[in-house]
This record gives C-alpha cells, sequence and structure tokens, in this order.
C-alpha cells in the first residue's frame, strides 16, 4: 500500500468517524429534542451539528476551491437570519436558537458536506501536505494543519452534541 493510499485511508477514517458521531447525535429525534439545551447559555444539537457541517463545508471548499453546499441550496432551505457565510463563530444565544431545523434537512446538509469532503480527499497526496492555505496565520497553515483543525472542532462539537442528547434523552425520563 503506498503512502498516498495509506494518507487517503486515514483521513477517511477520520472524517467517517465525524459523520458516524453526527448521525448518532441527530438520528432519531424531532425538533424539539434537536433544540433542547441544558440551559440558556448551552449549543443544541441542531446548532452544533450545523456548526460541524459549516465549519467543514467552509474550509473543505476553500480548500477544493469550489461552491459550498450551504451557498448552492441548503441556505435558503434552512431560512436562517445570518449572512450565507456565517460559520456560526461567535454566536449569540439567540442565535443559537435560531438554528431548529428538521433532522432529515441537517443530515441532509452534513451528508451533502461529508460526500464531498470525501471527494476531495482522495485527491491529497502526502507531498501536498506542507501546502500553505492560509498565510494570514503566523505560522501559516498548512494543509496538514487545516486537515487536523477541522476534524479537531468536528469532533469536539460532536461530542458535545452526544453529551446533549443525552441529557435530553434523561431528561425525558
Amino acid at each position: 500500500m503506498s503512502a498516498d493510499t495509506n494518507l487517503t485511508a486515514l483521513l477517511d477514517d477520520a472524517f467517517g468517524r465525524i459523520r458516524s458521531g453526527v448521525h448518532h447525535a441527530v438520528e432519531g429525534l424531532d425538533t424539539d429534542a434537536l433544540t433542547f439545551r441544558p440551559d440558556r447559555d448551552s449549543n443544541s444539537i441542531a446548532w452544533l451539528v450545523w456548526h460541524v457541517a459549516r465549519i467543514q463545508d467552509d474550509h473543505i471548499s476553500a480548500l477544493r476551491d469550489t461552491e459550498q453546499a450551504w451557498t448552492n441550496g441548503w441556505s435558503e432551505r434552512f431560512g436562517l437570519p445570518f449572512d450565507e457565510s456565517d460559520t456560526g463563530y461567535g454566536h449569540s444565544n439567540e442565535q443559537v436558537a435560531a438554528v431548529s431545523p428538521r433532522a432529515e434537512d441537517l443530515l441532509g446538509y452534513f451528508d451533502a458536506v461529508h460526500e464531498a469532503t470525501v471527494g476531495y480527499l482522495s485527491t491529497i497526496e502526502l507531498a501536498q501536505l506542507d501546502r500553505v492555505v492560509d498565510d494570514s496565520w503566523d505560522p501559516p497553515v498548512t494543509l496538514a494543519v487545516r486537515l487536523v483543525s477541522v476534524v479537531t472542532d468536528n469532533l469536539e462539537h460532536v461530542g458535545q452534541a452526544a453529551y446533549v442528547r443525552g441529557v435530553a434523552e434523561r431528561r425525558a425520563d
């Protein structure tokens, strides 16, 4: 197996774990459960998963130099009162509460992003990982660092969504 094949398998596994976690956190929930917040300052499952998809969509689309899935129909479907470029960073309590999609739409958007991501991952070669993709940081961000950043951020938020689901389910008992 070549190093490039190993790289693709590694990245597919990492992003596949994000997808698995997203589906586990969302499947079978109605809008009330998706928008449950343990307290006013908490994020809901809906917001967390939307944010996961937005970050992955934004960052991977920039790497691919393609249009985001969000700006290709999903933004209109969600109908959120945010700028189309908004990814959720720094949202207020009111903005978190505004994210209240149906599970089908949330998973549909995430899965569209995931499919685009997996398609891109299969094109990455080991030699490309040192390529600078964002020179607005010091040190500049390489492709490898950006991919690890997306995986880390996404897994943190997926874990939070799983936790909120557990709290919501225990609350209902």
